[in-house]
């Protein structure tokens, strides 16, 4: 007791300075080395600044009607892929050692990409690809990081995998100039980009920030409806008071069935099943109640679900996903819920009829194209003949769709469409498809003869027989055509795809390679040594486009159809 009488300013100061420095450490990110990875390494993971988790909803669904994952037993679903023979042929081996080289060009491709995005543009997300210059698109979140982690590990380069893992535990979702983000592509992107890249290392700081990212996402279902907005709007999201739209891309609301139910499937939290089955009953109740019976509209009115008025329907941008994600959901959850089979047999019966078209071409190729329709209001439907390079992945869908659900003739369908758009690549001086292009379509009695007609797109453009125009003649380095390239090389076992899809990618990297890296181009009309180069680069081109090409080169047990659903950003996620 004399002691401490002594010597008051001393305790006052060593309580004080204790104080002090437990209200700084508490005004610091929140942080927890996870335990060791398979590598010996360790990562600090930085909680966001925000939790979503602890938001209150305010049209939240009672528990007692919190619908869960489907339960029991999975089907046996039917096997996706070819049985692919081992050759250890004199001939079969040399086959072997020209897809290996294939491969490792494609990978150079990858790799001088992700350099210079490393390099000037880190934690941004996108590389400028002529300036080298940076840009955020998506938030600031770092996109092309996040978008290319399943890539990286994919294409065993994985000291970069692992440090695009330390930098992406750092991440804060609340870290944004944005007050905004679009549902959709961050869904896609990041989300997608998270979970498939945990499935695949098994890494648990890449599912603690894909929960955390998945809180704030799940908020954009707190809606009178329950159907996500186009854009999520944090601050009205953290109030209460976000709307979904009366105008919205179909595509964006309905394309993240997989990530969910991912999620949900991962750490048991069935409040994210329960907001992507709400909208598969949308769909479900809405499938007949459209001008096209079968499909829905390009738009859609999430507040009244009155979708009659609406006259466009596509299965290119605005809608495209929508449709991809039927049979990939079933799959998902092991064909214990009958409304994906229902709602994919029901839109594909109505595209085979309406959608799908022939074009009249020189060589009379037996190709098919899905064009876009416009439903009058005396009912009189109008194809529009043209083809986008979006809807590319067409082909790919209806071949998965044929072997999960045993409809032969799907995957014969898938591969005309594939085979369209090949047929488009091949046409163009660059060899590159265009984003948009026209054609005239064969007639309704079957006559499908060729007659030569000059046609110029716009500024000039010379244009190769068959096109009638080429409305938007550029090619922002899609992956949609090698998409389903290679699902029907996956799915036939017929090497040519693997010839076409080698000639893509020569075509692909002359016309837009770069001295740091590769770029979207203005026109492919052009021979491909004359293209004019945007200085733009989207994740997806190493998320999608080369990684697609990656694995249609490499052992088809790499990511196996039978194992893993593709998002429609290409992240692959594990069958459970």
């Amino acid at each position: 007791m004399a002691l401490l009488r002594r010597r008051p300013a001393r305790l006052f100061i060593i309580v004080f300075s204790i104080f002090v420095f437990w209200s700084l450490f508490n005004l610091l990110p929140a942080h927890d080395s996870v335990a060791e990875t398979k590598s010996g390494l360790r990562f600090e993971y930085v909680k966001s600044s925000f939790d979503w988790s602890t938001v209150k909803e305010k049209n939240p669904v009672p528990t007692s009607k919190l619908r869960s994952l489907p339960k029991g037993a999975p089907k046996k679903l039917p096997v996706i892929q070819h049985r692919f023979p081992m050759d250890k042929s004199a001939a079969g081996e040399a086959r072997h050692q020209l897809l290996s080289d294939r491969r490792d060009e494609v990978r150079d491709a990858f790799v001088k990409s992700w350099k210079s995005y490393q390099r000037y543009a880190w934690m941004s997300d996108e590389l400028g690809p002529i300036s080298g210059s940076s840009k955020n698109t998506f938030g600031g979140w770092a996109a092309t990081l996040v978008d290319s982690l399943d890539s990286l590990w994919i294409m065993d380069l994985k000291d970069d995998f692992y440090n695009a893992v330390a930098a992406t535990a750092r991440i804060d979702w609340s870290d944004t100039k944005e007050t905004a983000c679009n549902w959709f592509e961050t869904t896609i992107r990041h989300l997608g980009g998270l979970l498939s890249a945990y499935d695949l290392s098994g890494e648990p700081v890449l599912l603690q920030k894909a929960v955390e990212l998945g809180d704030m996402l799940y908020m954009g279902f707190d809606t009178p409806t329950r159907m996500p907005p186009f854009w999520l709007d944090f601050e009205l999201a953290k109030a209460g008071r976000l709307r979904a739209g009366t105008h919205d891309p179909s595509a964006s609301t309905t394309s993240s069935s997989l990530e969910f139910t991912r999620l949900a499937q991962l750490t048991g939290e069935n409040k994210y099943y329960d907001a992507i089955d709400r909208i598969a009953e949308m769909l479900d109740q809405s499938q007949n109640a459209t001008r096209l019976p079968g499909m829905w509209p390009t738009l859609l009115d999430l507040q009244s679900f009155v979708f009659e008025h609406e006259e466009g329907f596509t299965l290119g941008a605005l809608a495209d996903s929508m449709y991809e994600m039927f049979p990939k959901t079933y799959q998902l959850l092991g064909g214990r819920e009958p409304i994906y089979e229902k709602l994919y047999r029901g839109a594909m019966a109505t595209i085979v009829e309406h959608v799908l078209f022939r074009p009249r071409l020189p060589d009379q190729a037996d190709i098919l194209i899905p064009g876009n329709v416009w439903v009058r209001d005396n009912g009189r439907i109008d194809l529009q003949p043209e083809a986008q390079h979006l809807a590319c992945f067409v082909g790919g869908m209806f071949g998965l769709g044929g072997k999960l659900f045993n409809i032969p003739d799907h995957v014969k369908i898938g591969e005309k469409v594939t085979r369209g758009c090949i047929w488009a690549y091949n046409a163009m001086p660059s060899g590159v498809m265009p984003e948009i292009s026209g054609f005239l379509p064969c007639l309704e009695n079957g006559v499908c003869s060729w007659e030569r007609e000059p046609f110029k797109g716009e500024r000039n453009q010379k244009l190769p027989e068959g096109f009638q125009n080429a409305r938007d003649p550029r090619y922002i380095l899609r992956p949609e055509a090698i998409e389903s390239v290679f699902y029907m090389y996956r799915i036939t076992g017929e090497m040519e795809y693997q010839e076409m899809a080698w000639d893509m990618f020569q075509s692909i990297k002359k016309a837009t390679e770069t001295e740091l890296a590769f770029s979207a181009i203005a026109d492919v009309t052009v021979d491909g040594s004359e293209t004019e180069k945007t200085d733009s680069m989207e994740s997806f081109w190493l998320s999608e486009t080369l990684k697609y090409f990656y694995l249609i080169f490499s052992p088809p047990d790499l990511i196996s159809l039978d194992e893993y659903i593709f998002n429609t950003e290409a992240h692959p996620l594990r069958r459970p």
